[in-house]
């Protein structure tokens, strides 16, 4: 007998295996694209942190009283980014003034003249995919 193409067994062994690889490339693609969105928002609080460092050499040696009033002077920062830890939380630029972090998502900023005065945090006590929480950094 001359016979030609596949069995189905065949097939269903080659669908298997290309779905196995694809569900493979999936997750992966999944987790590179959670790790560029935490680059991202660390990106920015790099930068906002830089803007503030520049704010207290500018002003010899004080700290902004609101993060709001970085934006006024142009050659430090336009705006402050919206930032949204993924996948927690919203995009947000809103800021919430204090040192403890109540979990809502957007900036944190220590105006209360303790010993973390100046310092600039993401709100949000969940972990990057590394384990970080993100008001560590």
């Amino acid at each position: 007998m001359n016979r030609r193409g596949y069995t189905i067994l065949e097939m269903m062994a080659v669908v298997a295996i290309i779905g196995i690889l694809s569900a493979i490339a999936g997750m992966k693609y999944a987790s590179l694209l959670r790790k560029a969105n935490e680059g991202g928002v660390i990106g920015q609080l790099g930068s906002l942190r830089s803007a503030i460092s520049i704010y207290y050499a500018d002003m010899e040696g004080q700290y902004p009283g609101a993060l709001a009033s970085l934006t006024q002077n142009p050659k430090l920062i336009s705006s402050l980014a919206a930032i949204a830890p993924p996948p927690f939380h919203q995009s947000s630029a809103v800021i919430h003034n204090g040192s403890v972090a109540n979990d809502t998502g957007g900036w944190m900023y220590d105006d209360t003249g303790g010993t973390t005065f100046g310092t600039v945090w993401v709100n949000c006590t969940h972990t990057d995919s590394k384990g970080t929480a993100w008001n560590a950094y």
